[in-house]
């Protein structure tokens, strides 16, 4: 198990939003929980100092390339990126310093999977630069649907063993963010931790709710010591109380 950092840019500038609250509603604002002063780059650069490995950075809406790419460069094949990705621009972005394109909502038409676009956009960068995004929402029926379009429609799409075995073909991982508890602090959710390590037969990394380094331990033991984590809100680099950033870059050396 991996501490995998992330980079969430809204705005051109890195911040920590409780996601479930992102709309594209003009003049509606998200419920942010921290906004840095520092650019992308300075926790690009942070994040490689320490030797983390796989981090990603997000770009929440439009209007965040410049920030993004500047996270890029800081340190050219050691982050992913994800933020309205598509088979026109996926390439470009690792050509910019990607070392992976993450995606989800390209994916679905009218809130259902299509495989078509799934295969172009594979061929267009190779699975093995492809990490696809299962964020998903707990359905009142005890199921996990994909959440795409920044969380706000939630798919057919079912997060079960089914669904992880099919599609990992066509990627080299999943990020999957708990949208219900993301952002909340509130702890895991740990059905869904369950599901993901006895269901992924390819690397997942978990984000959402984490509070304590209990909680990193308490995943570590649900999923398996299979599943990695990103944490964000409650990190002291990010303005939380709940977990020291040192700690859990110990508990990733600890793992490597």
């Amino acid at each position: 198990m991996r501490f995998r950092p992330c980079i969430d840019i809204h705005e051109g500038k890195v911040k920590q939003i409780v996601g479930s609250t992102l709309r594209d509603t003009p003049g509606a604002a998200p419920s942010t929980n921290f906004e840095a002063e520092q650019p992308p780059s300075f926790f690009a650069d942070l994040y490689f100092r320490d030797g983390l490995a796989g981090g990603h950075v997000i770009m929440l809406g439009k209007g965040n390339e410049a920030a993004a790419r500047n996270a890029l460069s800081a340190h050219p094949g050691t982050l992913q990126v994800g933020g309205g990705i598509t088979p026109e621009n996926a390439a470009e972005w690792l050509v910019d310093g990607a070392s992976k394109v993450i995606v989800t909502s390209y994916l679905f038409v009218e809130g259902t999977l299509s495989m078509a676009r799934l295969e172009t956009l594979a061929n267009a960068v190779s699975p093995e630069r492809l990490v696809i995004d299962l964020s998903c929402h707990a359905c009142s029926d005890g199921q996990y649907r994909v959440a795409c379009d920044r969380w706000q429609t939630i798919t057919n799409t079912i997060v079960n063993n089914e669904t992880l075995s099919s599609l990992a073909c066509y990627c080299s991982e999943y990020l999957v963010h708990a949208v219900d508890v993301e952002g909340k602090q509130a702890g895991i959710d740990d059905t869904l931790v369950r599901l993901l390590a006895a269901g992924s037969p390819i690397p997942v990394t978990y984000a959402g709710g984490a509070k304590s380094m209990e909680d990193i331990h308490s995943l570590q033991r649900l999923g398996q010591n299979r599943i990695d984590v990103t944490v964000g809100s409650a990190l002291d680099i990010f303005g939380g109380h709940g977990i020291r950033y040192r700690d859990l870059v110990d508990f990733d050396r600890k793992n490597r």
